[in-house]
């Protein structure tokens, strides 16, 4: 009994473990959803549950092709002291606030059946040919539908996305620091007789924009370039309307130090707990993150997509 409570101890002294115990008190979560919350390796992840399981701390059960895991209960069970002790010391880590708040958005995504779907048939999109269907004839049909809105795309660089937002917006403000972008996208604009697409001059911590004068503000992969994507996030905020919508789409963070030099990057992406953060700190509600694409070729970048909505 003495060497069984002491082996139990070992197991826990890993911090990655006791992180993983913390993770599973209140829910039992498959890998791929714990990989999302702590953005660990599946592999990594895998040989930490296994080492829980085979000393009773934690159990699993199959439904379909999934596996999910939680804490033990029942027989073998780990002594409730030992158990006790591990969640305290999980809750004390620092990467517990983060996780939590990743786990939150993990759970209220199960609801969403909705979301789930659109997953599983934007997966088989591409996998047979069939005439005339693309991403790009569906993202045409999908402007139409857009309502007409006061749209913000800060970041907006030569304006892409602010050219095909305005053929159906109420306006569209395109912000970017380069003056050469600016000139360009406005001459783009005119050629084009978008009189309702304007480009403005200025940087996403302080975008020129009037307070509360925005349906939608957009920062398609521009956060990673802001000095403070903080301040940007509370700049969103400033400048939408009540009911206002926030939209990001980054890059997850990565490792990929090349970045900085080759892209002029400031930030290496960004994990989904800290735009959590920054999104709650601003005042945004109704906040839904999750990684929508996968790159396939090195060095595997992931996007993440934000949304969240002004009170």
């Amino acid at each position: 009994m003495k060497s069984d409570l002491l082996n139990a101890l070992r197991v826990m002294a890993d911090p990655t473990r006791l992180r993983l115990h913390a993770l599973l008190e209140h829910h039992e979560l498959s890998v791929n959803e714990i990989q999302e919350i702590t953005q660990m390796g599946q592999s990594r992840i895998s040989t930490h549950l296994a080492q829980l399981q085979k000393e009773g701390f934690v159990q699993s059960r199959r439904e379909g092709k999934r596996v999910y895991y939680g804490l033990s209960k029942g027989e073998g069970i780990q002594e409730p002291m030992v158990v006790e002790l591990a969640l305290k010391a999980g809750k004390s880590l620092e990467l517990y606030a983060s996780d939590s708040l990743n786990l939150t958005r993990i759970i209220d995504r199960r609801q969403d059946q909705a979301k789930e779907y659109f997953n599983q048939v934007a997966g088989r999109f591409d996998r047979q040919y069939g005439p005339g269907r693309s991403w790009q004839a569906f993202g045409q049909l999908l402007l139409r539908m857009m309502p007409a809105l006061d749209i913000a795309d800060l970041g907006s660089g030569e304006g892409l996305l602010a050219e095909l937002l305005a053929l159906n917006a109420r306006s569209v403000i395109a912000v970017d620091n380069s003056q050469h972008m600016v000139d360009y996208g406005t001459k783009k604009a005119m050629e084009n007789g978008l009189d309702n697409l304007e480009f403005r001059l200025g940087d996403l911590v302080h975008p020129p924009i009037d307070d509360t004068s925005r349906d939608v503000v957009i920062l398609s992969q521009a956060l990673h370039h802001a000095t403070s994507p903080m301040k940007a996030i509370a700049s969103a905020f400033r400048i939408l309307r009540p009911g206002g919508r926030l939209l990001i789409l980054d890059l997850l963070k990565h490792d990929f130090s090349e970045a900085k030099e080759l892209y002029g990057d400031h930030w290496l992406g960004f994990d989904s707990g800290e735009l959590m953060q920054w999104l709650q700190s601003a005042g945004f509600a109704y906040i839904d993150i999750e990684t929508v694409a996968k790159e396939e070729e090195p060095p595997y970048f992931q996007t993440v997509l934000a949304a969240a909505i002004r009170p």
